[in-house]
């Protein structure tokens, strides 16, 4: 079928068949882990729906919406490519009025770790998503671990909220040398990526370690060793469903996320791995 371009409700209305509908919610700019996403959805779902929308409420004043990568065309190539059903990619003034009032609070899961550092971001990624999920009217939405804290707070959003609809978390894409994919590697120099892949290091150094103490050290020496080039915001070993730090006696699943900047770009990463502190 030919892939349909919705703009509003009413356009998603009349793309709407029967069966499963599966939503992949992005920003646009698609690379090789986007279409990873929606190719779980094409699995799972009788329709899938990809978003397309830079969404001006999880930037702050001093970070890179104007800048950030609007490739649309190609990703429509990039859809057709994956056999996607429906693109969704309305306007900004259409997603929110003048006036807008209400929107959604990430409360203090918002306000730790990555939301530290980008104060009011999680609070406008879930108020989107929970947008995107009433415009859409999924039965699964699809989105990728490399958000790893976002993804929690969808998952306790949707949770929270009583939400009838299933998330799927897709594990990370890498280039070859490591580096998560991300629209913003485009922005990297040679000399910068080069810098950049300390993340990566330090993310399978540190999970190669037994105890919480033995990671986060590991990990940080290697974050040291880019030198002042790489400009770290963090690095946390956090319980996965709530983003709190991990004590010496914790065991289970945990996620090891970094966040920093080479140059201009900033970058997140992190990797999941399990604690048995017997």
């Amino acid at each position: 079928m030919e892939l349909i371009v919705a703009r509003g409700r009413e356009d998603l209305v009349k793309a709407r068949r029967g069966g499963t509908v599966a939503l992949v919610p992005t920003m646009g700019a698609l690379h090789e882990g986007h279409r990873s996403l929606i190719r779980q959805a094409r699995v799972r779902a009788d329709q899938v729906v990809v978003s397309i929308f830079v969404n001006p409420l999880q930037f702050g004043p001093n970070e890179d919406f104007s800048r950030y990568p609007r490739t649309f065309e190609s990703d429509l190539d990039a859809c057709r490519a994956e056999d996607v059903d429906v693109v969704f990619h309305p306007a900004a003034e259409d997603m929110y009025a003048p006036d807008r009032q209400v929107g959604v609070s990430a409360g203090q899961m918002g306000r730790i770790v990555e939301g530290a550092f980008r104060p009011g971001h999680f609070d406008g990624v879930l108020t989107v998503v929970l947008k995107l999920f009433n415009l859409v009217q999924p039965d699964l939405a699809v989105f990728g671990q490399k958000d790893a804290q976002q993804l929690a707070l969808i998952r306790r959003m949707v949770a929270d909220l009583d939400l009838p609809i299933e998330i799927l978390g897709v594990p990370t894409v890498r280039e070859p040398d490591g580096l998560a994919l991300s629209s913003r590697n485009r922005y990297l120099s040679g000399d910068d990526r080069r810098v950049a892949l300390a993340l990566s290091r330090a993310l399978r150094a540190g999970a190669a370690q037994l105890t919480p103490a033995e990671i986060r050290r590991t990990a940080r020496a290697v974050l040291d060793e880019a030198g002042p080039e790489l400009d770290v915001d963090y690095l946390a070993l956090v319980d996965p469903a709530t983003f709190t730090e991990v004590g010496d006696g914790f065991e289970g699943m945990a996620v090891l996320a970094v966040a920093a900047s080479v140059g201009s770009t900033r970058l997140i990463d992190n990797v999941t791995l399990t604690l048995n502190p017997s």
